[in-house]
């Protein structure tokens, strides 16, 4: 890739990265503007993002990006959970959206529609033993939503865990996404210290951003591959961008 097609590849991400540290510096200096304002606008930068870099693609990545924006859909929902659903208690609603979250990424790393997959590694099998030591400190406070949190437990293991098929970049996205998820829970459920708080939003924000900038570029790869093979299947040079 050279340095053009690195900056054209990152130019999109630039909205998504400054609204994170924006809601980031906000929440470290407890500004109000740092709870839903600023946070609602994180994933829909993000969306912006990955149609703005694949929207030109042909033949469209339908599969992926439906998967892909269904993850960011059921995760915005799950960022203002509080907001959108001020009736309802804001716990069991964000579990229920971001496993909606998670069981898309799973199924598009899984399936990987459009894109060259790797295979999964085998320190993967990490994620089960963090499954199994959260659940043995965290269930023994979680009352009525240990099993809910239990499954939870289950497709945040499992995107990270699938993660890594779309490189290293995504894989550390999806440890990201779940340490995130993980000091949400040790929040909610135990007695933590303060700083942690300041920690959930950037893991987060990261955790986010690099699985979508991993999968986009797959797909742009991808796209840019076909178009060389038709072009020397039919006698002419490459194109050059």
């Amino acid at each position: 890739m050279t340095d053009l097609e690195r900056r054209r590849a990152i130019l999109p991400f630039v909205p998504y990265i400054a609204v994170s540290l924006l809601h980031v510096g906000l929440l470290i200096a407890d500004h109000p503007l740092g709870g839903y304002a600023t946070k609602q606008l994180l994933m829909a930068a993000l969306a912006l993002a990955a149609v703005w870099l694949t929207w030109r693609l042909r033949p469209w990545p339908r599969g992926a990006m439906a998967l892909l924006l269904i993850a960011l859909a059921a995760s915005w929902v799950g960022d203002g959970a509080g907001l959108i659903f001020p009736g309802l208690p804001t716990l069991p609603v964000m579990i229920l959206f971001f496993g909606i979250a998670h069981a898309a990424y799973i199924v598009l790393f899984w399936r990987a529609p459009g894109i060259r997959a790797r295979r999964v590694p085998r320190w993967v099998l990490v994620y089960a033993g963090w499954w199994i030591v959260t659940l043995a400190i965290i269930g023994p406070h979680a009352g009525a939503l240990l099993v809910p949190l239990a499954i939870y437990g289950v497709v945040l293991g499992g995107t990270a865990a699938l993660s890594p098929r779309f490189g290293p970049i995504s894989a550390w996205g999806g440890a990201f996404f779940l340490i995130s998820d993980t000091l949400i829970a040790v929040r909610e459920f135990l007695p933590a210290p303060d700083w942690i708080d300041q920690l959930i939003m950037p893991t987060y924000a990261l955790g986010q951003g690099l699985i979508v900038f991993a999968a986009v570029g797959l797909l742009r790869r991808r796209s840019v591959e076909a178009d060389e093979a038709g072009h020397v299947g039919r006698g002419l040079e490459p194109r050059s961008e």
